[in-house]
């Protein structure tokens, strides 16, 4: 499910937001300031919807739109009415401009696209899996676009798990793959490590490992 910001929304586009929930968006209204804290929070965000037809804080949209926090892959749309399309700053950091109003669909029709040009530039070592993601670069994973935070050996597990998707993973094996050949701590280990992982990484939402009865551990998406 892709994560959509719909920054500065209005009551005018509740209906556009309840669209792109039915499309398949993630969508969460926030202000300008809120859009930023979940930017910093290290939150994965696949586009951002900024509606600039009403007034705006200039300065803290571009501070939003210029800061550090704001992911290089992350897309940048912006609404407008047709008859500001003039006025605007050509300079202003936004992928693209959609007209407002517009057909449902063709609004739909052009976030879509964004959104898969975002998942096109995703990097190899962005593993997802399902609402899961797994950054191998900068050892993060995330739920949707919640952070969660594990310990290295709870991130090893979990990432050989996920690269063995659909897999029956054996006690053993985990033990040689994650801990080392050279550990010689028994089975128990891997069974509190699990159920660690399994009280972050799940919820009444998400079940991602399943036990096999007197062999090990499998990796799937429900």
């Amino acid at each position: 499910m892709s994560e959509l910001l719909l920054v500065e929304a209005t009551e005018e586009l509740q209906t556009l937001a309840e669209e792109l929930e039915r499309a398949g968006f993630h969508a969460t209204t926030c202000s300008l300031a809120e859009a930023a804290d979940h930017l910093a929070r290290g939150e994965l965000v696949d586009v951002v919807l900024l509606n600039l037809m009403g007034e705006i804080d200039d300065t803290a949209l571009r501070r939003l739109l210029g800061a550090d926090s704001f992911p290089p892959r992350t897309v940048a749309l912006a609404l407008v009415r047709s008859q500001r399309v003039a006025k605007l700053d050509p300079a202003l950091p936004v992928d693209d401009f959609l007209v407002f109003p517009a057909p449902p669909e063709e609004l739909l029709a052009r976030i879509r696209r964004a959104a898969q040009r975002r998942a096109r530039a995703e990097p190899p070592h962005l593993l997802r899996c399902g609402d899961l993601t797994i950054d191998q670069a900068s050892y993060k994973v995330y739920i949707g676009n919640r952070p969660v935070e594990l310990t290295y050996k709870e991130y090893e597990l979990l990432r050989f798990l996920a690269l063995n998707q659909g897999t029956v993973c054996t006690r053993q094996m985990l033990l040689s793959r994650v801990w080392g050949y050279d550990f010689y701590g028994g089975a128990r280990t891997v069974d509190v490590h699990i159920r660690r992982l399994r009280s972050k990484i799940e919820d009444g939402a998400h079940t991602f490992i399943e036990t096999v009865r007197n062999v090990g551990y499998r990796f799937h998406i429900n």
